[in-house]
């Protein structure tokens, strides 16, 4: 009979995920992950198969959490523009407070990974594309509410955060100050085509010879 595993999967999971967002694929060791996770190679390998298979179940815990974030946030009770913007300067603030430019792992997956690895790159942009979606959503629950142009382009607006918010997270890892990753997010916001109070408001007309 075989002998029931002594140890919670997710904990070891955490745990490599910790190791691998530190120093990367290539830089880690089994030997690496069997000190992080207390664990000796045959019960990693009889457990997850092999490091490939380790970093993909820990890859996908740290965009599962991501993604459920981001929905949460932007997906929430309450006005969609003032999520939206909480959710930009929560990301902005978060970066400043990342004193070690740990950054996304991701991030640093996909630099080191992406254009080897298919099944990371695969991962990768479906986690992407659900962060885009997520925006995506906020700003025309924002359209519908009469908070943002109707006509504006959501899609192309959702790009446009993404991208901002993707490029901060590298500011940070470069060693911005918060002031300049602040900053971006700030202009970021003001470029969001808003309807003013006026616009918005039944009955009011425009300014004569408008």
């Amino acid at each position: 009979m075989a002998r029931p595993r002594q140890f919670d999967e997710e904990e070891v999971v955490h745990a490599a995920r910790d190791q691998f967002w530190s120093v990367g694929y290539n830089g880690t060791s089994l030997d690496d992950l069997s000190a992080v996770t207390g664990l000796g190679r045959g019960s990693l390998y009889g457990a997850f198969g092999d490091k490939h298979a380790l970093l993909l179940r820990a890859l996908d815990s740290y965009n599962s959490d991501a993604l459920g974030a981001w929905r949460t946030a932007l997906g929430g009770p309450g006005p969609a523009l003032l999520k939206l913007e909480r959710h930009v300067r929560n990301v902005a603030e978060g970066i400043t407070r990342d004193r070690e430019r740990r950054g996304c792992m991701m991030a640093k997956i996909a630099a080191e990974l992406s254009s080897v690895d298919q099944t990371v790159a695969e991962r990768i942009a479906a986690v992407v594309r659900g962060l885009h979606g997520a925006l995506r959503g906020c700003i025309a629950q924002a359209q519908a509410e009469g908070s943002l142009d109707a006509d504006a382009d959501a899609d192309g607006l959702a790009s446009l955060l993404l991208a901002v918010l993707r490029g901060l997270e590298a500011l940070g890892k470069a060693g911005a100050t918060p002031e300049v990753v602040n900053g971006a997010s700030e202009q970021a916001l003001a470029l969001l085509p808003r309807v003013s109070t006026d616009e918005r408001a039944p009955g009011s007309t425009s300014p004569a010879g408008a």
